[in-house]
């Protein structure tokens, strides 16, 4: 089908397309923004250029897919606690999400999509790929599939394996300014979660590789029984076919559907200052 009110211009063979034609800072129509979630299903990621949005016009868009998820670890700004600012100082030595992963894995009802908007960025580097989970499943063998048919990971939210077993509030010693969002979720928020290794979209109906870096092991297995396998699971999903790479400018808007990719935060920009405005959209519970 081709779209009638927007431009959609994919740039890889994987995923993610460029969206011409659209301002986000207005609401849009029925037909427009039927089409722009049509280009979400059909591309996995797509990027908005030369936005100028306020907070509450961000909030009213990520609103039009569903409910927003507010971070059980993290506090949002004040004034809008649906936005996440994610700021990496010249003198930070850690990079918010700089590990190949899909958000809030470890919650029973992940989320759906992720909305990240750029405020500052550096002259050069702090792009973000991103890996497309059904090519992943799609390129297994049949063997493997049915292996992977049958498997359940066990993921967390705080003291991951791949952080050391650090608590967040250690782990982002590094920055100040994200030391300073860290929040104790409570003893009623669940932050650990078990889910399928292989996760069907409930719109597509497609299957997906459904991993990320809060994995620990595979349910009903201990972590060195594991190990080999989610070894090869990750390596096999983020190989360079099933990946693209987006270089953002100010005024840049990505939205992402976790349910059936991965994205990575490349942590390239040392000595530079990056500020973006992140809100994540409330999911469902895998199957």
């Amino acid at each position: 089908m081709s779209y009638q009110t927007i431009e959609v211009r994919p740039i890889t063979g994987a995923l993610g397309a460029e969206i011409e034609g659209i301002d986000l800072s207005t609401e849009l129509d029925n037909q427009t923004f039927d089409e722009v979630h049509r280009a979400l299903l059909e591309n996995l990621v797509i990027f908005f250029r030369d936005q100028d949005l306020k907070p509450d016009q961000q909030i009213a868009f990520a609103r039009r897919f569903g409910d927003i998820h507010f971070h059980p670890f993290m506090k949002g700004l004040d004034d809008h606690p649906e936005i996440l600012e994610l700021i990496k100082e010249e003198a930070d030595t850690r990079t918010f999400g700089a590990v190949w992963h899909t958000d809030q894995m470890f919650n029973p009802k992940p989320a759906l999509a992720t909305m990240l908007y750029a405020k500052e960025v550096p002259p050069a580097g702090g792009d973000t790929m991103y890996a497309n989970m059904y090519m992943a499943y799609d390129a297994l063998s049949d063997g493997m599939k049915e292996v992977a048919g049958k498997l359940k990971t066990f993921n967390v939210g705080d003291r991951m394996k791949s952080h050391g077993r650090e608590a967040r509030k250690d782990r982002y010693k590094g920055s100040k300014a994200m030391q300073a969002k860290v929040k104790d979720p409570g003893d009623d928020v669940v932050t650990e979660a078990v889910h399928p290794l292989v996760r069907t979209h409930p719109e597509t109906g497609r299957k997906a590789i459904y991993l990320g870096n809060h994995s620990q092991h595979f349910d009903g297995m201990t972590e060195e029984e594991s190990a080999p396998l989610l070894k090869f699971f990750a390596k096999h999903a983020t190989q360079p076919e099933f990946v693209c790479r987006f270089r953002w400018k100010v005024g840049s808007l990505a939205l992402w559907d976790n349910r059936c990719t991965q994205h990575y935060a490349v942590g390239d920009y040392d000595g530079e200052r990056r500020r973006m405005h992140r809100i994540t959209i409330a999911g469902d519970r895998p199957f």
